[in-house]
């Protein structure tokens, strides 16, 4: 296990070890999107990671797409923001900002103005969405303008200059899991007939547009990407997942982002196709196989040492383990995660689980 301990280097940030705590949503913000003490406990709990990547945060009022979820584009949500970057430096952490827009996967409930969720055509995802009232299912979202996609691009900006200013040591742009950015590389929910639609150049351009205009405002040394290849979650479908990542791979290479943050679905082929392209620092949620969830420790070292990974994210041992390096040296035991408070609550399921004494 001595690999996951060693230090890394990612864009200008030294890394303490090659431990990454995976973004996880756990829909703890106060109804204005800030977040609240408990997150400032949580994430300091945590700041034993090589680095920290935050839950999925709007970078607008449209980017919404879940209940009680933080943002980073007003100021009061950049205030409480600074509290948690403020604890985790304290305690010798790094942590990134994930900037996530989850385009269809909304909901008007969600907006002051009711008005129907964006996303780069008038595909609704066929998922639904938690509220107190019940499960409403998405409803069918508007088609993107020129106009919208510019102005979501620029949200990506303004959002990494308040992160910056919130003490964040970069941003993750989420572009996996079926929202805004991975809605536009994947052909079930792009029809679009411009060139945003079309063909794998067209498709990723609004992945390397929001990429470069982040990198310029803040730094490619300040910024990340996350990528699922293959991923199916919110109702996306690829049919060219192998030859997509590779282009989005080949365009984005020479921005010099800080790192590329992919989350593996059972197909180590494609990862293995996507870490050949790619030149820079690989961060792997390891899941080599599709019956390797929720990954293990082991699956990290044996990334490494397979070099399809300089570094290695896990989501459920976090959650669960907030003192997870040292329950690795120790080899274990590890706290299993509740799912029953993995999404909103109190402080139990989020800070009150043990650590080793």
């Amino acid at each position: 296990m001595q690999e996951l301990f060693e230090p890394l280097s990612a864009g200008k940030l030294e890394l303490s070890n090659r431990l990454v705590m995976a973004p996880m949503t756990r829909s703890r913000a106060t109804a204005d999107g800030a977040v609240t003490e408990l997150t400032v406990e949580y994430y300091r709990q945590r700041a034993a990671a090589g680095l920290i990547i935050t839950e999925g945060t709007q970078p607008s009022v449209r980017g919404q797409g879940y209940i009680a979820t933080p943002g980073l584009h007003a100021d009061d949500q950049v205030t409480a923001w600074r509290a948690v970057t403020d604890a985790v430096h304290a305690e010798g952490g790094r942590i990134f900002a994930q900037l996530m827009h989850a385009g269809r996967v909304g909901h008007p409930v969600l907006y002051p103005d009711g008005g129907l969720p964006l996303g780069p055509s008038p595909i609704a995802s066929g998922e639904r969405l938690f509220t107190p009232d019940g499960m409403l299912d998405h409803p069918v979202p508007r088609e993107m303008t020129l106009d919208d996609i510019a102005q979501a691009v620029e949200e990506f900006v303004a959002s990494a200059r308040n992160a910056v200013a919130a003490g964040f040591d970069g941003v993750e742009l989420h572009g996996a899991n079926g929202y805004l950015i991975q809605q536009f590389l994947a052909d079930g929910s792009n029809t679009r007939t411009d060139a945003y639609g079309g063909t794998i150049e067209n498709r990723i351009r609004f992945a390397v547009e929001a990429a470069r205009a982040v990198a310029d405002a803040i730094g490619p040394e300040r910024v990340g990407l996350r990528v699922s290849p293959g991923g199916t979650a919110n109702g996306v479908s690829e049919s060219d997942t192998p030859e997509l990542y590779s282009a989005l791979v080949g365009a984005i290479a020479p921005l010099g982002l800080a790192y590329l943050h992919v989350m593996e679905l059972g197909n180590r082929e494609t990862t293995r196709r996507i870490r050949a392209g790619w030149p820079g620092t690989l961060i792997l949620n390891p899941h080599p196989t599709p019956e390797s969830f929720p990954s293990k420790p082991e699956y990290g070292v044996e990334a490494l040492r397979d070099g399809v990974a300089d570094a290695v994210a896990f989501a459920q041992l976090w959650l669960a383990n907030p003192d997870l390096p040292a329950r690795i040296r120790a080899g274990g035991p590890y706290n299993e995660a509740d799912r029953a408070t993995f999404y909103g609550g109190d402080h139990r399921g989020y800070t009150d689980y043990p650590v080793l004494t």
